[in-house]
């Protein structure tokens, strides 16, 4: 293959272009999850098996999206897949005054299909082309019987955010076994919340604030990554994620930050794997994801009490933290027809005991997750990927959640979450 970029670069970028229009409208019809607070804990059905590990141990087109500098080692090829995501999450609100005292089920809609795909093509020797478009995380929830409903809250209540993930990418390796790349990062979110109304007096702009059906918003910012080979066993990745910055949920100017912001955050991370017998890689990354440096996200509801109203500035968001998250997985070539995986997630908790109120409609808690996968060779140019994730039930018990001029009392949250998923990998 050549070292030089050919005429038909254009002609390759014109059909990653139809390429990314076609994946976003295959993505479109998955709704949100939480994982790594509400990021996935893996892209790909692949990484999945083996924990989400993929920052130095890229095995399809999917891992673009976790360092785009992979594209330079994966050979051409698409991936197609789709999993299957049943959370279980839900509250209970005990000591309150007002009257919201119970057990609720967020679980009402259930299960949810999650669509995904990605493509990679070398154009020489040393530069690569991709495409990776994904549902990058989210929340839903739906309360048939409404926690709120004692304050005067009407319907069911819940909330439903989905993000669209699409990342072009180009990849260099600048000298041997040493590869960056770039991938400009577009996004496309959905947000509706129903059920929260009797809220709306604390906002700046109640007529904003609930009840106002799906709304949309679509935002930039950029991913960068490395990847190293040293020797032939051992590798070395790191990847930053910028913010990505959106236009503002207008039907909701009165519930969000920054008159309806919802910027996606930052996060930055690491990843090693190395080769420990010719049939076995194992692997490690490390993510932290800066939840903090959003308003909506991470502005506690005491602002409230300070007198800052939902939809300013400052005003109230969900509270949540910044988290740490590491992976370790393992990848074992069975045979020429069989490969494994299996692969342990754990991530800090991003909703505080303080913060467990407004997180009822948002219970991104769980920790750890556990998970097993395993490709067959179906053809010389066909790959079968399975894989299966099980996050075991978390609970955070509230710790003054509930202010005084609502009752008082806590709000107890929860979420546990079991997936299925499946790809098929084409080579050309």
């Amino acid at each position: 293959m050549s070292r030089f970029i050919t005429p038909a670069t254009n002609r390759q970028i014109s059909s990653l272009a139809s390429l990314l229009l076609a994946g976003a409208a295959l993505c479109m019809p998955g709704t949100a999850q939480a994982t790594d607070g509400y990021f996935l804990n893996g892209v790909g059905a692949k990484a999945k098996g083996a924990g989400g590990v993929a920052i130095a141990m890229p095995q399809d087109a999917f891992s673009i999206a976790s360092n785009p500098a992979s594209a330079t080692v994966i050979e051409h090829r698409l991936d197609v897949g789709f999993e299957v995501f049943i959370p279980d999450r839900g509250s209970e609100i005990i000591g309150n005054q007002a009257g919201l005292d119970g057990v609720y089920s967020g679980n009402d809609a259930n299960p949810f299909i999650l669509p995904e795909f990605a493509y990679v093509r070398p154009l020489s020797d040393t530069v690569s082309i991709g495409i990776a478009v994904n549902g990058n995380g989210g929340m839903n929830t739906d309360y048939k019987t409404n926690p709120f409903a004692s304050f005067g809250a009407t319907g069911s209540a819940g909330v439903n955010l989905r993000q669209i993930s699409i990342a072009p990418t180009v990849a260099v390796e600048f000298a041997e076994g040493q590869s960056l790349g770039l991938s400009p990062h577009f996004a496309i979110q959905s947000f509706e919340v129903e059920g929260i109304q009797p809220f709306a007096a604390n906002s700046q702009d109640p007529a904003n604030f609930t009840n106002r059906g799906e709304d949309w918003a679509f935002g930039a910012g950029f991913r960068v990554g490395y990847l190293g080979h040293f020797g032939d066993i051992f590798r070395v990745g790191a990847f930053y994620q910028s913010k990505v910055w959106t236009t503002e949920f207008d039907r909701y100017a009165g519930l969000f930050a920054e008159q309806g912001g919802f910027d996606m955050p930052a996060s930055w991370g690491a990843g090693v794997s190395v080769d420990a017998t010719p049939k076995l890689t194992l692997g490690a990354d490390f993510k932290h994801i800066e939840y903090s440096g959003v308003n909506s996200v991470g502005n506690p509801i005491a602002s409230l009490l300070q007198g800052v109203p939902f939809g300013a500035d400052d005003g109230p968001g969900f509270g949540w933290d910044d988290i740490d998250v590491w992976k370790v997985g393992a990848v074992y070539q069975a045979s020429d027809k069989l490969t494994v995986r299996a692969g342990y997630g754990r991530s800090n908790n991003p909703v505080p005991q303080s913060e467990t109120l407004l997180n009822i409609l948002a219970p991104g808690v769980v920790r750890d997750h556990y998970t097993v996968g395993a490709t067959i060779q179906a053809t010389d140019n066909i790959e079968l990927t399975g894989y299966a994730m099980r996050a075991p039930r978390q609970t955070v018990n509230g710790s003054g959640s509930i202010p005084a001029p609502f009752g008082g009392g806590e709000a107890n949250i929860h979420l546990a979450e079991t997936a299925i998923g499946f790809s098929v990998g084409f080579g050309f």
